[in-house]
């Protein structure tokens, strides 16, 4: 009869202190999380929140700011460049998508069936990632060269060409698309690579007993087993080419013609050409909008498909 009333008495101090030492581990993991915390804040969302003000504002960056309101994007909306520059985006991404985006899974599919030297392979294929983007271009410059550059030597050889692949509006964009394949294939193919792994190798067996061929097993086996990870660099990919910079203004500076003129490209131009930098947060506020909702329109359309 006197040892249950003890028992009931010792039951919190055992309870309590477990709490306790919850309550201090969360103080310790909040304590760790705030260098985290002042860091994005200070080099990511005070950035975006200073971005949204100016695009409200007339400002030089050093004297006050003028409040504006919506001027600077009826300025852009009255600007023909901007047009120019979505549409030439718009050719940049749908290139980007039938040239880049297939070709990274075919050359995953072909270098899975390789057994010997494919670490030397996924050397090779992972160098260009590691070039650092400005020396790529340059040395691709000369590749593109009108009189002497390598692909023009080489299909002289054969008499074809020569080809200006820089210098003109019908071939500039195309000539961007392929040099910007070629830098970031890389990192695409091993990510394929490593989500071919974990596809049961009995499918592939089976498939080869019956004589299935290389495109056969990749349209049977390798797409459907990949939905998700081919989504989710679809995805990727829409967002990085909708956002191209370096190739366009290394390359050419958006010519010729404005032919290979970008959002982003407009932007430097807006900010560090011009001095509108009001109109170019306001562009660069747009483009975020943008891409936001083509994120989530497109992630909400694709989680069936990929779960299925």
């Amino acid at each position: 009869m006197t040892l249950a009333p003890r028992l009931a008495r010792r039951e919190p101090a055992v309870t309590v202190a477990p709490r306790a030492g919850r309550r201090g581990n969360s103080v310790m993991a909040l304590l760790f999380l705030v260098p985290a915390f002042v860091a994005f804040g200070v080099f990511s969302y005070w950035p975006m929140i200073r971005g949204l003000l100016i695009s409200f504002q007339e400002t030089n960056l050093v004297d006050p700011a003028t409040w504006v309101g919506l001027d600077n994007f009826t300025a852009l909306g009255r600007d023909p460049l901007l047009y120019t520059a979505i549409a030439n985006t718009l050719l940049f991404v749908g290139l980007g998508l039938l040239i880049g985006f297939p070709a990274p899974l075919i050359l995953a599919t072909v270098m899975s069936t390789v057994r010997k030297g494919a670490g030397v392979y996924r050397f090779l294929v992972y160098l260009p990632v590691v070039i650092p983007p400005v020396v790529a271009i340059l040395l691709w410059k000369w590749f593109y060269d009108p009189g002497h550059g390598l692909f023009n030597e080489l299909l002289g050889l054969i008499g074809v060409g020569p080809f200006p692949w820089l210098e003109s509006p019908r071939t500039a964009m195309l000539s961007l698309v392929i040099q910007s394949t070629w830098a970031w294939m890389g990192s695409t193919v091993l990510i394929y690579l490593a989500a071919m792994v974990t596809i049961p190798s009995e499918l592939y067996e089976a498939a080869q007993m019956d004589g299935a061929s290389i495109g056969r097993r990749l349209w049977h086996i390798t797409l459907p087993q990949l939905r998700p990870t081919i989504g989710l660099l679809l995805l990727l990919q829409l967002v990085s080419t909708t956002q191209v910079f370096t190739e366009p203004y290394v390359f050419t500076d958006g010519g010729p013609e404005n032919s290979t003129l970008t959002i982003l490209l407009l932007i430097f131009r807006y900010a560090f050409r011009d001095g509108a930098y009001g109109q170019a947060a306001a562009l660069a506020f747009l483009l975020a909008i943008f891409l936001g909702l083509m994120s989530a329109i497109y992630l909400r359309a694709t989680r069936a498909w990929s779960s299925s």
